[in-house]
Formats: structure tokens, sequence, C-alpha cells
């Protein structure tokens, strides 16, 4: 204790060296959160999107709704199907469907302005209530077989031009903003959502449908469909809860975040750690007679060890407490896009959660426990003799 006591005390005389650990150990754990935020911030965002509930029919082999296509033949099949399938029915006891399609489109605010890439999605007039957490913030739903679209409202809020009200030029003709929608800050809240009949005869894909949502009983209903569909038809589809498909497409992109990231910060933490061996072998030359006399004073060569690794990790901690705060101030909530699975602009905001805190802070540390380990050493075998004759 007297040794830590005495180490803390003549701080002040290292000042600025300790200083430059702390701020490099701080500037490692900023960045690494940032990296780890984003993939975070992605999968939260395509994930919360997804519901048990909700059963997604894709093409056999495909990946995604843009790989995926579904005949019309298929789709009537399903609809005709009678008894217990697994799936919520409407008033005329068809099975709750919405045909859907998704269509990359380049959006400009103005003439002059850098194009962005949004998906414009057509879906039956059931494609809204089938999903969970949808609800309007303003105006209405397209009209069937109008040119209206809804716009999520981080989308909306992140470009110019879709006030309600508006027209705005996607693909070869104009649209009319009806309405924003919201959808708990997920992914859905990214796209545009049409008419089908209407985005398949603007952009020539007349009879064309990617995938087919349907509302399940239950969540284990998606078994029953799936054996039902089997026994229907002899096409051969990928049947999975919506939940599950945002899933395995948010897998991908938040993989190749965390491979950027972690060289990264790991090449910044190698020279973290080499400013921590520097601040603490300054450590160590300054107090080379403190150490000799309560040395000599009967202190081990363990006290003299842990005083000085304790130190370090002192100023580690400092840097991880700052370098949290600062990523939790200014990078949660903060709202950053990608390209999304349908090759279309996704927003999303980056979570700095517990997880994430955990992980760079334990990065942090760690460059603080290597750092101060080799200077520790250093002192608990410094000969009292020659520490002695430092003082001449």
């Amino acid at each position: 204790m007297a040794m830590l006591r005495a180490a803390m005390l003549s701080l002040p005389r290292r000042l600025a060296i300790s200083l430059s650990m702390i701020a490099s150990i701080m500037l490692v754990v900023c960045v690494l959160s940032a990296f780890l935020a984003m993939a975070k911030g992605f999968e939260v965002t395509l994930q919360s999107a997804g519901s048990l509930d909700v059963a997604v029919i894709l093409g056999s082999g495909a990946r995604n709704e843009g790989q995926s296509e579904i005949p019309a033949e298929a789709t009537r099949s399903i609809m005709a199907m009678g008894g217990d399938i697994g799936v919520v029915r409407d008033p005329s006891k068809a099975p709750l469907l919405s045909r859907e399609l998704v269509v990359p489109v380049e959006y400009r605010s103005h003439d002059d302005a850098a194009g962005d890439t949004l998906a414009l999605r057509g879906m039956d007039s059931t494609g809204p209530a089938i999903r969970q957490d949808i609800s309007l913030s303003a105006g209405h739903f397209p009209t069937p077989g109008s040119r209206e679209i809804v716009v999520g409202n981080q989308l909306a809020a992140s470009y110019p031009g879709f006030g309600l009200g508006e027209q705005v030029r996607l693909g070869p003709i104009f649209w009319t903003i009806a309405g924003h929608f919201s959808a708990q800050s997920s992914a859905f809240e990214s796209e545009i959502w049409a008419d089908l009949d209407t985005v398949r005869g603007a952009f020539d894909r007349a009879g064309e449908v990617q995938s087919l949502r349907l509302r399940l009983v239950k969540p284990t209903g998606i078994e029953t469909l799936g054996q039902a569909i089997e026994q229907s038809t002899t096409e051969q589809f990928r049947i999975m809860s919506e939940a599950d498909l945002y899933a395995s497409q948010s897998e991908g992109t938040a993989r190749l975040i965390r491979l950027f990231g972690w060289p990264i910060a790991l090449l910044m933490a190698a020279g973290a750690v080499a400013g921590a061996l520097n601040t603490m072998m300054s450590s160590l030359s300054d107090r080379t007679v403190e150490i000799a006399t309560v040395r000599a004073l009967g202190f081990s060569r363990l006290s003299a060890l842990l005083a000085t690794w304790v130190e370090a990790m002192l100023l580690a901690t400092l840097g991880v407490g700052l370098g949290l705060a600062i990523s939790w101030f200014a990078m949660n909530g903060w709202q950053a896009s990608t390209l999304g699975a349908n090759d279309a602009r996704m927003a999303f905001r980056l979570v700095v959660d517990a997880d994430v805190m955990l992980m760079a802070g334990s990065v942090g540390l760690t460059i603080g426990a290597i750092g101060g380990l080799l200077p520790a050493l250093a002192a608990a075998r410094l000969p009292i003799t020659a520490a002695l004759r430092a003082r001449g």
C-alpha cells in the first residue's frame, strides 16, 4: 500500500506521459466501440424487422428476395389450400397472404445530386396488416392501382422530397407520397411501399413475384405450412420465419464490419501497449530511489511489482472510462446507412450496449495489463544497492 501511495503521489512529475497513455487507450476503445456499435446496430435493425409469426416463402436456393421468383401457379395453389395449414385466414377463408416484389430504384433529391439506391417494395393491400408493429404516422396506405407510395419514417427523415403530398420520380414515373409509416425503427423504415400491380407495370415486370408473406396462427405453424405446401405442389421453396430471414441477412454484413474493425483496433492497441510500456518504464526510472527506500525498509519484491502494475491498471481504467463515456454520448443512437440485402440503402442506428462496452473495455484493460507487466517485473527485480546509488 505504501509503495502504491508513493507511486500515486509522484504522478504529477510524469503527468504528460501518463496522459498520453490514457489518451491512447481511450482512442483504441473509441475506435473499437464504433465498429462494434455499427455491427450491433445493423443486426438490431434487421432482426427487429422480422417476426416469428410471419412466414416468408422464397424460391428454392434464394438467399434473399432479390434472388427469388415465385411462379403464379404456385401462388394459386397456396391460396387454394384448405384445412389447417398453420396460417391466419381472411373473411373469405383464404390464407392471409401478400405477394411482394422489391425493386432497387435510384433517387435524386435534385438533378445535380448524387443518386442513392432505395428499395421500392410492391405488395398486396394485405402486406402492412400481415407485418407486426406497423403503424401509419401520417396519411394513408397506397390505394390499389394508384401511383401512391408510403415511406418509412427513417427514410423520410434522411432524404428531402418525401414530404406528405409531394411527388418524386422513382424509375420511369412520378409517385405521390400518400403517407409515412413507423416500424419501430426496424429495416422496414428504410423502404418505400407501393401497390404490387403498379410497381410491376412501371418496371415492366408483369406477373413477377419474388416472395410471399403469410401470417401464422402461432410460430410453430411454419412447420404445418411447410408440410402442406410440400404436399400440394411439386415446386421447391425455401420457407422460413421472417425473423430467421432477416437474422441470416444481418450476419454477413455485421461480420464484414467486425472484420474491418478488429484489425484496425488491434494495430492501434499494439501502439497503445508500446505507449503504456514507455509510460511505466518512465515511471520506474523516476521512482528508482523510492522503490529502493521502501525495499530497504523491508517491503518485498511482490509489493514493488504490484504497485507498478496497479498504477498501469489505474491509468488504463481512466482511459477505458473516458473512451466508453465518449462512445456512449457521441455514438449511441447515431444514424448511419449501408447497402442492405436487396442492394438498396438501409438506415440504422449505432448501438453502444453492454456487450459493446464490455468488449471494448476489456481490450483497453488488457492493454494496461500487458503494458504494465514488464515494467512491474523490472521493478521487482531492481537491486536495492544499484537503486540507492542512483541517489547520487
